[in-house]
């Protein structure tokens, strides 16, 4: 038997102890501490001190109305510390959004820590006591993270799985299970110190043995994910696909002054000079990362003529732009990729199909007194999904625009499915902060969730080659401007297991963890 008053189980019947505004504030930190574990801090430990606190806050609520109040507390802390840099995008015109900056500093965490604190009321009613608990934790933590990828447009950023981005052999699992399944088994390893302390009756009393058999299961299997994760990437090979070289172009425009219109010309010719830097006789293909040509291209035939001319013969210039139609009423844009060959012609398109809410558009426009955020009088429509687009000289391969890449399970054709992925983004809206940061490591997640390579081209960085397996081959890095001169790796054999079930194959852990949690409950 364990004393209580000792090491984890006395930190316990402190935290049991707590009322008033000592539980929701200390809530609250517990969840700032939780976002320090997500890149680029990655600060693990306090995932583990973030998660077992919560867990023993909920433990000792004495309603389900304070349960959910403390998991909005901890929510509200996690969201705020790991959001922050949304508001940057609303500094880049401030007379125009200045006044916005509190309601979204402080909205939007208000407004996801209703996930959180969803969690919290569900485990408060429908939990087990006893070591049990923290299995039905993981389970509904997992589910209610699942919600937040889905719900309305869904945003499924810092989830649990990512603490682990800065291991390459850790994050191997996610070709079997996916971001999701991942989260499923880090949220049960944080939460498993919080069995070493019982309920709030019994916060004084000993600790039986039994209790500690959550951690002495979870912490073997954390080796055991490793060990697999870099047998993986030993005998991972990468390799490169034959007669293709790209040119990665990070230009590094300021968002203050991209869409200035006497800056247009300027930017343009930048462009034009690194695509035409030394080497160029050596690359088939260059791309420009997210509305990197800041005007109509398509209704630009001398724009398009100057890049036909630094286009490789045979190849094509891959841009972000915007693209429009139509006119009076029925006049529509996109935020598109367009592909250029050496003739001045743009021979693909792709638009942005999943369109950031109050960025790129208004939802409920005529109800809201705001604009978007990006500029321009009319609201970007959306494309028709994940498709995958043919370009001479280069394998078949799914554009991904700005954070459509954070989407696990959505991100290719599953009729058509390509040989690499292409993400295009512009975070320049967020400054010197951890947004491009997290944003690079959520994408190549998704390289190695489909087992597909990834290229990464950023206006102001992160720009990278990453292989099927998730490794960063070469980058360029944040607020630097210059080339990345590339071979494209080879997708990996087949599909990874995730590739082709999607999250279907969550179906049978979620399976096991409720038989784990439910099938011999325990009894206060």
């Amino acid at each position: 038997m364990v004393d209580a008053r000792l090491g984890v189980g006395w930190i316990g019947a402190r935290v049991f102890g707590l009322v008033g505004w000592r539980r929701a504030l200390a809530a609250m930190l517990l969840g700032i501490c939780g976002a320090a574990a997500m890149a680029p801090v990655f600060a693990l430990v306090l995932y583990a001190v973030a998660i077992t606190g919560l867990v023993w806050l909920i433990d000792s609520s004495r309603s389900g109305r304070a349960a959910f109040g403390i998991g909005w507390c901890w929510g509200f802390g996690y969201f705020l510390a790991g959001l922050y840099w949304i508001a940057n995008a609303l500094l880049v015109d401030p007379e125009r959004f200045l006044w916005l900056v509190p309601f979204t500093a402080a909205g939007l965490p208000a407004v996801f820590g209703v996930f959180p604190a969803l969690a919290a009321l569900v485990q408060y009613w429908l939990a087990p006591r006893g070591p049990r608990r923290i299995f039905a934790f993981a389970l509904i933590w997992g589910l209610v993270e699942w919600l937040r990828g889905h719900v309305l447009t869904g945003f499924p950023w810092n989830l649990a799985g990512h603490v682990w981005a800065f291991s390459d052999a850790m994050l191997q699992g996610v070709a079997l299970v996916g971001i999701y399944g991942l989260g499923l088994f880090t949220v049960a390893l944080a939460a498993s110190p919080a069995a070493l302390a019982g309920a709030p009756a019994s916060a004084g009393r000993s600790v039986g043995a039994a209790a500690i058999w959550p951690v002495a299961l979870f912490l073997p299997l954390v080796l055991l994910l490793w060990l697999g994760g870099a047998l993986r990437l030993a005998f991972g090979e990468s390799e490169f696909v034959a007669g293709v070289t790209l040119r990665l172009i990070q230009p590094n425009v300021s968002q203050n002054l991209k869409w200035q219109p006497e800056e247009r010309a300027r930017i343009f010719r930048r462009l034009l000079e690194l695509t035409a830097a030394p080497g160029h006789d050596r690359i088939s293909h260059v791309i420009w990362p997210e509305s990197a040509v800041p005007f109509n291209l398509t209704a630009e035939p001398e724009a398009l003529a100057a890049m036909a001319q630094v286009t490789p013969q045979g190849g094509a210039i891959l841009t972000g732009a915007p693209r429009a139609a139509g006119a009076g009423a029925s006049f529509r844009a996109w935020n598109s990729l367009l592909a250029v060959d050496d003739r001045g012609r743009v021979v693909a398109a792709f638009d942005k199909f999943h369109l950031v809410p109050f960025g790129e558009y208004v939802p409920w426009r005529g109800m809201l007194p705001i604009e978007k955020i990006v500029p321009g009088g009319v609201d970007f429509s959306p494309g028709s999904g994940p498709r995958t687009l043919d370009v001479v000289g280069l394998p078949p391969f799914s554009p991904l625009i700005c954070f459509e890449v954070i989407f696990p399970g959505a991100v290719t054709d599953p009729d058509n499915r390509p040989q690499w992925l292409l993400n295009i983004t512009n975070d320049a809206w967020y400054g010197n902060s951890s947004g491009p940061y997290q944003h690079l490591e959520i994408a190549r997640i998704r390289a190695i969730e489909e087992g597909l390579p990834l290229l990464r081209v950023a206006n102001t960085g992160i720009s990278t080659v990453i292989d099927g397996y998730g490794r960063v081959l070469a980058r360029l890095a944040l607020n630097q401007s210059g080339v990345l001169d590339t071979a494209l790796p080879r997708a990996l054999p087949g599909s990874t297991v995730y590739g082709r079930w999607g999250d279907w194959v969550l179906a049978p852990g979620f399976l096991i963890l409720t038989l784990v949690s439910w099938l011999r409950k325990d009894r206060p």
